[in-house]
């Protein structure tokens, strides 16, 4: 199992509770989308420490016709990094994977959003929620020059919500004050569809 570079690792930090959403729908080097899951996940442990692995979810891809359906999963895990050095080492295990940044939301061989890092919001409120609302066809076109946490849009994802819920529940978003569980049941029908467990 490869390991991020230890210059990537402050040991003296606090460890803060981070969740990370996984998904693929192309083949990686290590096989299809639930063998690189599978195997994305030893790497992404290894980052820290009493990870909690939920089960295997197949999705439709977002946007509808983009791609073959996805398979998601969610982590949640203690880790020393801090948010950028953490996801840099997501990025290094995307790069494992073979995945290649050519178009946004194109077929994936491993997908790994870093989704929240603690209670910290990233760069600040304001730019946050201008990401969170930012409209779908603009969501299409840009990508943020900086970390947005959490996740802009979790809250509107089955895909990403059901899987979380398995591994942290409990969590509560910092800036809505909604638990996982209250995203997830709050989530309308369409946000649901086709999404179901495959392990």
């Amino acid at each position: 199992m490869s390991m991020p570079p230890q210059t990537a690792r402050d040991t003296s930090a606090p460890a803060r509770r981070a969740l990370i959403a996984l998904g693929a729908n192309a083949p990686a080097p290590q096989g299809g989308p639930a063998s690189s899951l599978r195997a994305a996940m030893g790497e992404i442990a290894a980052l820290g420490r009493d990870a909690r692995c939920s089960r295997l979810w197949r999705s439709p891809a977002f946007p509808a016709g983009s791609g073959p359906d996805f398979v998601n999963a969610a982590m949640a895990l203690d880790t020393p990094l801090s948010a950028p050095a953490l996801l840099e080492a997501l990025h290094a295990i995307e790069a494992r994977f073979g995945r290649e940044r050519q178009r946004r939301w194109g077929p994936r061989s491993l997908d790994l959003d870093l989704l929240a890092h603690g209670e910290e919001v990233l760069p600040d409120r304001a730019e946050w929620a201008r990401w969170r609302d930012l409209p779908l066809e603009r969501q299409m076109q840009e990508t943020p020059k900086a970390l947005i946490l959490p996740h802009p849009r979790l809250q509107d994802r089955g895909f990403v919500l059901l899987p979380l819920a398995e591994v942290a529940p409990d969590w509560r978003h910092p800036v809505t004050e909604l638990t996982v569980t209250r995203m997830r049941d709050g989530l309308p029908a369409a946000a649901q569809e086709g999404l179901e467990p495959i392990d």
